[in-house]
């Protein structure tokens, strides 16, 4: 079996909040500065730090989820992400240890694990000292398959702050100190009910990035972290992915909507559907129009947060309601679904949406559905045979009702997570299909193939018409 070696780093926590996106970021920016070529990557479910890594990297950044995906399958796209960089930056999530059961399921740690990464553990230093190495050395010896290779303090208040940790966990955890982060304002990221901002909503935001970029040489020992990534060992090399094969040779054009309020898609979703055989064409939800077009992908998002704007866009609105109506296949995931829907009220206003699907949409402060999902295909739908088991995750503030159910039916049902009312999800009329469950392409493989298909017969049965 064909072996290559990938340098490789994962940046971890004991808990959330500790500043990982901050140090990722920071080391992401620093190697680029050398002119290295850096894959990022996410642990876990995650659009909205992927989209900071990605503008930091210049490269796409790819989650990484083992509840979403096997072994092989995770392995396999970490290798062919990297395949033509020169270093992988692996960001985890929550704290190093923290699965999905009290044995660490799709934990950081079982990435790391599973890729021989080593890990570098971002330690909240706020008001502590020498209980840093306690923490530490909890980490380094709770499970002794994770390389734990050094430490990064974030949040250090001064010198002498910096003296007592540094001493501290390189005495009692024989583990290095590769870098101290101050307080400082400049690092914030403006955040949101569902995390933080993505960077592509406001170029102000991008203030950030910059001052990752500037800082990052001073307080990162970027030599080191490199010469530890190097030292990774080498992985098998997976075979590649199928080629693209359109359905009968044709290839169906199909709209993705892209753009400030739509902007939670995995590249590998989109990657799927090329290779499956379809040509992508991004579309403006906010200013832009529908060109003529065999399938319509609307992802996730932040619509309440631009509904003014997309209610305003009546051109748009029409063109899609109509063209449901006439069978135009549709994907639509969490924010598409409400976007979808035929009103949308948030915080006491209400705003028109498409009105393709009959229901309305509100959103209140808690979140409805949060975490992985798993549902069963019970009912005939334009994408996915019944009987189909399907791994996704949903992360939601919004409520469906006044749902006309004499019209639609109901594809999933909800065996993990919450959907539309804790049982049902996948809301089917004509050839839509929207779920609040997000998938991703690597995870359910027949999705992208069922889309392209759906959307090349729509596209013969137009031109019949013409």
């Amino acid at each position: 079996m064909q072996v290559e070696g990938r340098p490789r780093v994962v940046i971890a926590a004991p808990q959330g909040r500790s500043g990982k996106t901050t140090v990722t970021a920071a080391l992401i920016a620093a190697l680029r500065g050398r002119g290295l070529a850096v894959q990022p990557f996410k642990k876990g479910p995650d659009f909205i730090d992927p989209s900071w890594l990605t503008r930091v990297a210049g490269r796409s950044c790819r989650n990484l989820d083992r509840f979403l995906m096997d072994e092989p399958t995770l392995a396999g796209s970490f290798m062919r992400a990297t395949a033509e960089a020169d270093i992988a930056v692996i960001e985890g999530a929550m704290g190093l240890f923290d699965g999905v059961d009290v044995e660490g399921s799709g934990s950081t740690a079982e990435i790391a694990h599973l890729l021989e990464a080593p890990v570098i553990l971002v330690v909240n230093a706020v008001r502590m000292t020498r209980s840093a190495a306690a923490v530490v050395l909890g980490c380094k010896i709770f499970d002794p398959r994770v390389h734990l290779a050094g430490v990064v303090f974030n949040n250090v208040a001064r010198q002498r702050h910096r003296d007592l940790l540094t001493a501290s966990v390189e005495r009692y955890c024989r583990v290095p100190v590769l870098g101290a982060v101050p307080k400082n304002r400049s690092y914030e990221v403006p955040d949101r009910h569902l995390g933080l901002i993505p960077a592509g909503e406001d170029e102000k935001l991008l203030s950030a990035v910059h001052a990752w970029s500037a800082d990052a040489q001073t307080f990162l020992d970027v030599d080191r972290i490199l010469e530890i990534a190097r030292a990774a060992p080498p992985l098998p090399v997976p075979p590649p992915l199928p080629a693209a094969a359109a359905p009968n040779g044709d290839e169906p054009l199909i709209a993705v909507v892209r753009d400030r309020a739509f902007s939670f898609y995995y590249p590998e979703n989109l990657e799927a559907l090329e290779r499956a055989g379809a040509e992508l064409v991004f579309v403006d939800a906010l200013h832009g129009t529908l060109p003529d077009v065999d399938g319509l992908y609307v992802g996730g998002g932040f619509p309440e947060v631009f509904a003014a704007e997309l209610e305003s866009n009546e051109r748009m609105r029409e063109a899609i309601r109509r063209r449901v109506e006439a069978g135009l296949p549709v994907y639509a995931e969490c924010g598409g679904l409400m976007y979808l829907g035929e009103r949308l009220a948030w915080k006491g206003k209400s705003y028109a949406m498409t009105g393709a699907l009959p229901f309305e949409v509100d959103l209140d402060e808690r979140p409805r559905g949060h975490g992985y999902m798993i549902v069963d295909v019970v009912r005939d739908n334009p994408y996915f045979p019944v009987g189909t088991t399907i791994r996704g995750h949903e992360f939601h503030h919004s409520r469906v009702h006044a749902l006309d159910t004499g019209t639609v039916a109901m594809a999933f049902k909800v065996r993990k997570g919450y959907g539309i009312d804790g049982e049902r999800d996948g809301i089917v009329y004509r050839n839509v299909l929207a779920a609040y469950s997000h998938i991703h392409a690597l995870s359910v493989p027949g999705w992208a193939p069922g889309f392209v298909l759906r959307a090349a017969l729509y596209s013969v049965q137009k031109n019949k018409e013409v």
